[in-house]
């Protein structure tokens, strides 16, 4: 299995690949092409957001801490006082940061159902959805940020199983065909928790027509 250093950079490398051919190309500013960058580089972690203790989880945490703080404070301001606010919000940061993390830590399998192509699918679309309806992102920009973290996410699973392959011997390790799955078949609730995730974020995202453009885009980026 391909450690962190190695998951982060060739998923940074992915993503400045990507970001320079979209600026290139005129898809977005060079602050987009940063952020792009960032998105394939965290979605490049991501699956690892299942094991017990990594660097990786403890990133994703700490990650994921500031935007619920921001959002946080944006739905909470209206409603609370000034100190009750920043105990809500100090409240926020502690669940999300670190009970948010053990909880995950005591709920999934490493190498289960997050190392999956559903769990890439709800990354990817819960990122185009939060873009579009709670950062107020075109939609075309939205989809280009859930695909960064999709294409992140991917790097990874194809990590995982290239160093499942054990060249010099010429044999599969007994972790092949554990990361690049549609789901865990070792689990069915997880599959269908996952699922329902799925479905429950499907109706916010982006109109489904601009996605078909950038699909189409990309093609002939890739031609």
């Amino acid at each position: 299995m391909a450690n962190f250093r190695t998951h982060i950079s060739v998923a940074a490398a992915g993503g400045t690949l990507l970001a320079y051919a979209g600026y290139h190309h005129q898809w977005w500013s060079p602050s987009q092409a940063l952020l792009v960058i960032a998105l394939v580089a965290f979605g490049g972690i991501l699956p690892d957001i299942d094991a017990d203790r990594s660097k990786s989880i403890r990133l994703i945490f700490n990650l994921l801490s500031v935007p619920s703080l921001v959002l946080g404070v944006l739905l909470l301001q209206p409603w609370l006082t000034p100190g009750a606010l920043l105990v809500a919000c100090g409240g926020i940061y502690f669940g999300v940061r670190y009970l948010a993390g053990l909880l995950f830590s005591k709920l999934t399998v490493h190498r289960g159902i997050w190392h999956s192509l559903l769990a890439g699918a709800l990354c990817a679309f819960a990122t185009a959805a939060v873009s579009f309806h709670l950062l107020v992102q075109p939609p075309w920009l939205a989809w280009s940020h859930g695909a960064a973290v999709l294409l992140g996410f991917l790097i990874h699973l194809g990590l995982d199983e290239l160093f499942s392959v054990d060249l010099e011997g010429a044999r599969l390790k007994r972790s092949f065909g554990t990361a690049m799955k549609l789901g865990d078949s070792r689990r069915p609730v997880s599959n269908l928790l996952m699922l329902i995730a799925l479905l429950t974020v499907i109706p916010w995202v982006p109109p489904w027509g601009v996605l078909g453009e950038l699909l189409h885009q990309g093609s002939l980026l890739w031609r």
